[in-house]
């Protein structure tokens, strides 16, 4: 099963995290020196995608302009000499034409933004990667969910599962476990935030899915759910009558960058990672706790 194509739905309005999103795009806030956008399409990247698709909305111009070419900026850094800036740049750089962006006109939910990806999609399995929501880890979330893919049928659906605390289950998706392939189980139930004490499991849906096109059929009648939106799980549950749905428990720490302490504990902990920034980041901490 080749995934050579990832949907990113980045239409929504970050009102978690207000008034930084007021004028500019959530997917657009930077963790230590890059934005959001650019490490989760790191991440597909490295997961082997080929074909990125953007699901925008009304000003969310800036992230097309991110993955374009800066002609100024480019010849300003080339005439000071800035070749680490310069390579930097480039390695950033995609790949003329493997860049699409469609619009969602209105905000009815993740699987409306996700259906509206259905023409450049086509008729092949694909990725879907939520922007806000990153993992520290080598390899990503994403290459393990294909690796783990690999080893299923050729119609499988993959979902990103991580444990969270039972009295915290209502806040989520949350799938039933069944027969263990590997690091993949069979998903044998899966239900949109569940009333508290009646989860099957802890296990939760997270931001990364591997799916079949045939999602797109169920997605275009699909009665809204929780919120009043069309929800991307209830057609998951649709597709799960037909289909295989697999879960992998991915290795890493996932951060929730669409709320403001998910925000601030993903700079930390990806500033951690960083040999150029640990020592001073330990040392600046140390001197504001007192200690």
């Amino acid at each position: 099963m080749k995934i050579r194509k990832a949907v990113f739905p980045v239409a929504g309005l970050g009102t978690r995290v207000l008034p930084a999103t007021k004028a500019m795009p959530k997917e657009m806030l930077t963790i230590v020196d890059k934005p959001l956008i650019q490490y989760v399409v790191d991440e597909a990247k490295e997961a082997g995608i080929e074909h990125f698709i953007f699901v925008t909305g009304r000003n969310k111009g800036m992230i097309e302009d991110h993955f374009d070419r800066q002609f100024e900026l480019d010849m300003t850094l080339k005439g000071r000499n800035k070749t680490v800036e310069m390579e930097l740049l480039a390695r950033d750089q995609p790949e003329a034409g493997a860049m699409s962006f469609t619009r969602q006109q209105a905000p009815h939910g993740l699987g409306h933004a996700v259906w509206c990806a259905r023409d450049i999609v086509g008729n092949e399995p694909f990725a879907v990667v939520l922007p806000d929501e990153l993992v520290l880890n080598t390899p990503g979330c994403l290459k393990q969910m294909i690796q783990a893919a690999e080893k299923l049928g050729d119609k499988a659906n993959v979902i990103a599962v991580e444990e969270v605390p039972a009295d915290r289950t209502h806040q989520y998706g949350i799938c039933g476990v069944g027969k263990r392939d590997g690091k993949a189980f069979e998903i044998d139930g899966m239900i949109e935030k569940p009333k508290p004490g009646t989860a099957p499991s802890n296990l939760s849906i997270s931001g990364r899915y591997i799916l079949q096109p045939e999602i797109f059929k169920i997605l275009e009648t699909q009665e809204r759910g929780a919120g009043g939106e069309i929800q991307l799980t209830d057609a998951m549950i649709g597709l799960s009558k037909t289909q295989k749905f697999y879960g992998v428990e991915f290795e890493g720490e996932r951060h929730d960058c669409g709320s403001k302490a998910g925000f601030l504990r993903a700079n930390i902990a990806f500033a951690m990672r960083r040999d150029d920034l640990r020592e001073g980041l330990i040392a600046d901490m140390q001197r504001y706790l007192g200690k």
